[in-house]
């Protein structure tokens, strides 16, 4: 290699070394830089919202598929108008906000109107602990109509992988609808509440 090539090469790799802040990506508020996805951990991730969509809308093995989606302590919550409602934690309470559990999948709502849920827009951004998500959702069958189709709002979401798997570490859904699928009235929005049990999804 020539004296003129090997210089080149040095400034080259200098540059390409400056140009990388020494944090890049660091996460906000902990310092710990977020640990990097493979392209099949995005894909999981995304199956696992996909799971989410078909189990909810099934009621399958009672709740508990759905149930099991979520990590031992993982909790799904609800916010209307700027408050969070009371959410489930534990699989027994999250098989029973799905429908199933101690309810047997009976007279569930969404699932006598025949809708279907639909997760779309989703963005997933490592984090050091896993991953967080958005993603916007859509109703399809509203009042038993199967061309009807509604826009609910999006979840925030925390993943984190597991033996099993990547997992719901927590799951918070941004409604602009009422129960029934009726828009939200507005409202001011409240202090966030402490999570507890919440029927929306």
């Amino acid at each position: 290699m020539s004296t003129k090539t090997l210089m080149l090469a040095v400034a080259l790799g200098a540059s390409l070394a400056l140009a990388r802040p020494a944090h890049a990506g660091q996460a906000a508020g902990n310092g710990a830089a977020p640990k990097e996805l493979t392209a099949l951990d995005y894909f999981q991730i995304q199956q696992l919202v996909a799971k989410y969509a078909k189990f909810i809308d099934t009621c399958s093995n009672n709740g508990y598929d759905y149930a099991d989606l979520y990590t031992p302590d993982g909790m799904f919550a609800a916010d209307r108008n700027g408050k969070i409602l009371p959410g489930a934690q534990g699989r027994e309470a999250l098989a029973a906000i799905s429908g199933g559990g101690s309810r047997g999948c009976k007279n569930v709502g969404w699932i006598k109107q025949g809708v279907r849920h639909l997760y779309v827009n989703h963005v997933i951004t490592p984090t050091a602990e896993g991953a967080t998500g958005s993603v916007d959702m859509l109703m399809i069958g509203l009042g038993g109509d199967p061309n009807k189709i509604e826009h609910d709002g999006y979840y925030e979401d925390t993943y984190v992988k597991t033996p099993q798997g990547w997992r719901f570490k927590q799951r918070v859904h941004h409604s602009t609808m009422a129960p029934g699928g009726q828009p939200a009235p507005a409202a001011q929005p409240a202090p966030a509440a402490p999570a507890g049990t919440s029927t929306q999804h």
